[in-house]
């Protein structure tokens, strides 16, 4: 399969809304930012394919990993592929030969850029595994421990720490890609623009974090920290239970707003880009107000509201997107969508 077919069959069967970022992207960068989401996606499936042991998913990550830094080592995750539901996770996992002989094509600047931001990536996964992975499972009968035990951070140290392995450095190398290839000479605080980029990144993951906080635990994981949960009286286990609503939202909340924080950074990012990079600003726009949507959603929620998974519908993205590119050309109008 070559590459301009990876980055239009599989990645649209992937990812549907990032495709459509992906498509908006100017075409120097698209295949580099393109494929290293596709490898991560890949990655991420070995990661949360919960039915294997974990030490299993740790080996086949390893093996990958050493790929994508350039062993030759041959790999072939069809045992692994069998356990998906989804037939596009199957798909990354089959055709992940040709993702790696994709990465080829680059430049060695380029081929570097991706091999180092998914050493980062696959850093926090590992991290996540070692942490999480023994959790019981409803499918699984390799781990003793009770299924009622829930595993959580210890400190927002350690949650900053795992925002930036798995979205933090994703700022980084989509800055230093744009930097080569669009706007080399363009005049930019460059140590400003890097960390905005890095909350960027940190903003968007916080935000699926707290979003998805009711399946994390059923699945026996909690990103909020005991530091904080503790001095507030409350646990893991009993979370988002009713009784505890008064103690929880609060919390959640501060959390909210730091996620809010780190999207308007991300925010700033997007208005440094030089206004006629009006691609770029618009694949950066579109996650940024997606998300300050869902924080709408979730500051408004419930705990009951939580357990449903609050979400943005896809007529709210389209709107969105409609509204930005109406936007895009007027830089007054365009400021003020944040």
């Amino acid at each position: 399969m070559a590459s301009q077919e990876l980055l239009t069959d599989l990645l649209k069967a992937t990812s549907r809304s990032f495709y459509l970022t992906l498509r908006v992207l100017p075409s120097a960068i698209r295949p580099q930012i393109g494929l290293a989401y596709l490898l991560a996606r890949t990655t991420d499936t070995i990661a949360d394919t919960e039915i294997v042991p974990t030490a299993q998913r740790l080996l086949a990550l390893q093996l990958l990993h050493e790929r994508i830094l350039g062993s030759r080592a041959p790999v072939n995750f069809g045992e692994l592929a069998k356990h998906q539901g989804s037939d596009a996770e199957k798909l990354l996992l089959e055709k992940v030969g040709d993702s790696l002989a994709a990465l080829e094509d680059f430049s060695e600047t380029d081929k570097k850029l991706v091999r180092d931001v998914l050493n980062i990536i696959i850093s926090g996964q590992e991290l996540d595994l070692q942490r999480f992975g023994g959790r019981s499972q409803a499918h699984g009968r390799w781990d003793a421990r009770p299924a009622a035990k829930i595993i959580a951070l210890e400190t927002d140290v350690q949650l900053d720490d795992y925002t930036y392995r798995v979205a933090g450095c994703v700022g980084e190398f989509w800055t230093k890609m744009c930097r080569a290839h669009l706007f080399p000479d363009a005049q930019i605080d460059e140590k400003q623009f890097l960390i905005d980029a890095v909350r960027f990144g940190k903003g968007l993951q916080l935000v699926n974090i707290l979003r998805d906080l009711p399946a994390d635990l059923k699945r026996g994981c909690c990103y909020l920290p005991m530091d904080k949960l503790e001095p507030a009286g409350l646990r893991p286990e009993t979370l988002l239970s009713p009784v505890n609503e008064e103690k929880f939202l609060p919390l959640f909340r501060k959390y909210l707003d730091e996620a809010e924080s780190h999207l308007r950074a991300g925010w700033n990012y997007t208005n440094t880009i030089p206004f006629g990079q009006f691609r770029v600003r618009l694949a950066c726009a579109w996650p940024i107000l997606i998300g300050m949507k869902t924080l709408n959603k979730l500051r408004a929620a419930s705990v009951n509201d939580l357990q449903q998974r609050v979400k943005v519908s896809r007529g709210e993205v389209r709107g969105i997107i409609f509204k930005s590119l109406l936007a895009c050309p007027f830089p007054f109008v365009w400021r003020k969508l944040v």
